[in-house]
């Protein structure tokens, strides 16, 4: 498969305790790699599955450590790489209670034009994994939208990440659709609150079945935190239960989640079964701080059941 979009140093910023405006505590700080998009392709790729990422980075030392760690990850990548911006950097601010929010700069992966493609490795791709984070500006945008348009007249499926309901909504729900309700999207990634601001509902069943009236065709997986998983497939609904509620740090469990269902649903056919799996791989990572921490045994043996 492959993943076009974005590659970002997470700044991480833990508080043991609650910040007080003005207050000062102590916490976690810490540079950890990052980007949505880059963090589904590792997931993909430490689930099996022989993946491709697709962006752009400054010619910078973040940049050539963005190289290092997609060649330790073992993801094949396509960088390009430009002087005149920095490679993206998020600040992550993970609270006392594990919830996390976060500011993007606007760093190289924003500016991913459609002639910097490699538009034959998109052809042969089977699967293209777009998150919304390359949709909410242009560029990325056309790159994005060019990519699909190629994959899907190769014969390729699309999945895609809604990203952040917090973007909808300062782009516009109708905008939002309007740039992506035609790209043939086959497999949906939102989680309950994007999912909500985009279907202006609050019950998961009814916010799937919206969902596919505006994504026709689409398998929906709906990503719902402590409360597990929620999969409408050809009009069947089916609840996969949370595999855990020891929340230490949310960052990046979105992330994983898409590419490990991604890396399982593709070789088994099987959303329910990719599911069950992909909720317990984010719940392994709730359970340690940053999107990407490094595998110990448990999770290695978890991988190794896919």
């Amino acid at each position: 498969m492959c993943v076009l979009g974005d590659f970002a140093w997470d700044v991480l910023i833990q508080t043991n305790t609650e910040l007080k405006k003005g207050g000062d505590t102590f916490g976690e700080v810490m540079l950890t790699p990052g980007g949505s998009a880059a963090n589904v392709a590792v997931w993909a790729t430490r689930s099996g599955m022989d993946t491709l990422f697709v962006g752009k980075i400054g010619r910078d030392r973040f940049g050539q450590l963005a190289q290092e760690n997609l060649d330790q990850e073992k993801v094949k990548a396509y960088l390009v790489e430009t002087d005149a911006h920095l490679t993206g950097s998020v600040a992550v601010f993970v609270d006392h209670s594990g919830e996390r929010s976060m500011v993007s700069g606007r760093g190289a992966d924003f500016y991913l034009l459609s002639s910097e493609l490699p538009r034959a490795s998109i052809a042969e791709t089977r699967h293209l994994h777009l998150t919304a984070w390359s949709f909410f500006t242009d560029p990325p945008r056309s790159a994005a939208r060019t990519a699909a348009h190629i994959a899907k007249a190769a014969g390729a499926t699309l999945s895609f990440d809604p990203g952040s309901f917090q973007m909808i909504e300062q782009m516009g729900v109708a905008q939002f659709l309007k740039v992506t309700q035609d790209l043939g999207i086959d497999i949906l990634l939102p989680n309950f609150e994007e999912g909500s601001i985009l279907t202006g509902l609050t019950e998961p069943a009814a916010i799937a079945q919206q969902l596919t009236v505006l994504y026709p065709g689409a398998l929906v997986v709906l990503k719902l935190d402590a409360d597990g998983s929620f999969v409408h497939q050809n009009d069947i609904d089916t609840h996969i239960p949370p595999a855990t509620n020891n929340l230490v740090d949310a960052t990046g469990a979105g992330d994983s989640f898409a590419g490990s269902f991604l890396a399982h649903y593709l070789v088994s056919g099987s959303a329910l079964e990719a599911a069950r799996f992909a909720t317990r791989v984010s719940a392994w990572v709730i359970e340690q701080i940053g999107a990407r921490p490094a595998p110990d045994a448990r999770l290695r043996a978890l991988l190794a059941q896919r």
